[in-house]
């Protein structure tokens, strides 16, 4: 469609209200909860809204998904971070989350400081008539990067990931951490207070009003995802309430979390994309073994380093199967993590393996829980394929 229409993005844009969300981690499953939230607002105007539910980000994904619905008039469009400029300048959004930014795909996106200048000058741009912003105040280049728009909700998301936020973005000094806060010694830039805060399972909103969001999908890091769709849903007219039990309906965004049966075993599936999604979806792992999935062509990022970033090490105790075409780089760390582990590069194999462990009956009958499986993007795009999810 886009070689037939090359301004289909641009034109497909105009005239909808637009809800855009994006960052490193977490935008699909912030997309999902936003869209629920909002649909459930809608209620039987739910034809109304058009997503592009399956992640498809780029120009393209977000053109074809906005096709499907010429109608619609209120659009929640997950955006990969180097359209968030384009989405800026031709969506002209009512509002735009801004979740993160991490290391991820280390040969496409190798700065993400560009980016984070990106979205500032875009956002400077816009003036007084561009988006309001949801941000996560924990994050010091979202921060830096959300600085010039007009107006700005923060988010205290809790965030316990700080490893690619060392250095100021605006000067370059070393930043502190104390405790729940980071400042920079050497300029103005520091955590802003937020109106919206993350407190353990709950969120509390400007008015002091304590909420629970009850998720359907597991981990802390959902309930500050959960904390920034609920404050967008907000901004687009959105009752709490309303958008909360919206948020409940939300199950596997796209294959996230889906629990599917392949090749005999029952597996629950968990993406990880970077080092900061490792150290949230490595926690969820409760299983033995757990099977961990790695690949290394462009969706991935070519580059594998980041695995020496990875606290794999809390692993030790458990079997470990490493499948996917870069297998024996995982087992390579995976031995210098002193994790006992197999490799087994084939997914079919993996999945065989993993299922001869769990042949043998629990006691009492009961069912046995399923085998976590963590993947990086190309090799869970292939469980959700095998699973028929998608």
């Amino acid at each position: 469609m886009t070689r037939i229409a090359p301004d289909a993005f641009r034109l497909l844009l105009r005239g909808r209200r637009i809800a855009g969300v994006s960052g490193t981690n977490g935008k699909t499953t912030t997309t999902h909860l936003l869209a629920a939230a909002v649909r459930a607002g809608l209620g039987a105007d739910s034809a109304r809204l058009v997503t592009n539910a399956d992640g498809a980000n780029l120009h393209y994904g977000i053109a074809s998904a906005l096709s499907q619905a010429p109608g619609a008039d209120l659009a929640v469009l997950e955006t990969d971070e180097r359209v968030v400029s384009d989405m800026i300048a031709f969506g002209r959004p009512e509002v735009l989350v801004l979740l993160n930014f991490s290391r991820d795909q280390l040969d496409r996106h190798h700065e993400i400081k560009a980016l984070g200048r990106s979205w500032r000058a875009a956002l400077e741009r816009g003036g007084d008539d561009g988006p309001t912003v949801v941000a996560n105040a924990d994050d010091p280049l979202v921060v830096w990067s959300a600085g010039t728009a007009a107006n700005v909700i923060w988010v205290d998301t809790a965030t316990s990931w700080t490893a690619d936020a060392a250095l100021c973005p605006a000067c370059g000094t070393v930043l502190t951490h104390d405790g729940e806060r980071w400042d920079c010694p050497g300029c103005e830039l520091t955590k802003p207070a937020a109106s919206w805060l993350v407190e353990g399972d709950s969120i509390v909103t400007p008015d002091g009003t304590r909420v629970t969001p009850q998720l359907r999908v597991p981990g802390a890091f959902n309930v500050s995802n959960a904390a920034c769709a609920l404050a967008a849903a907000v901004v687009l007219g959105v009752d709490v309430d309303a958008a909360l039990r919206g948020m409940r309906t939300v199950t596997s965004p796209a294959g996230r979390f889906a629990t599917a049966t392949l090749h005999g075993t029952t597996a629950r599936l968990l993406l990880a994309k970077n080092p900061a999604g490792w150290a949230e979806a490595l926690p969820l792992a409760a299983s033995d073994p757990v099977i961990l999935a790695i690949d290394s062509v462009a969706a991935d990022g070519k580059d594998v380093s980041w695995l020496w970033d990875v606290e794999y090490e809390q692993l030790q105790g458990r079997r470990v199967i490493a499948t996917g075409p870069r297998a024996q780089d995982l087992g390579v760390r995976l031995t210098y993590a002193e994790v006992e582990h197999q490799v087994l590069p084939e997914l079919a194999a993996a999945l065989t393996a993993a299922r001869g462990d769990a042949d043998s009956s629990p006691p009492g009958g009961s069912t046995r829980a399923p085998v976590d499986l963590i993947a990086t993007y190309t090799p869970f795009q292939r469980l959700l394929k095998m699973a028929g999810l998608r």
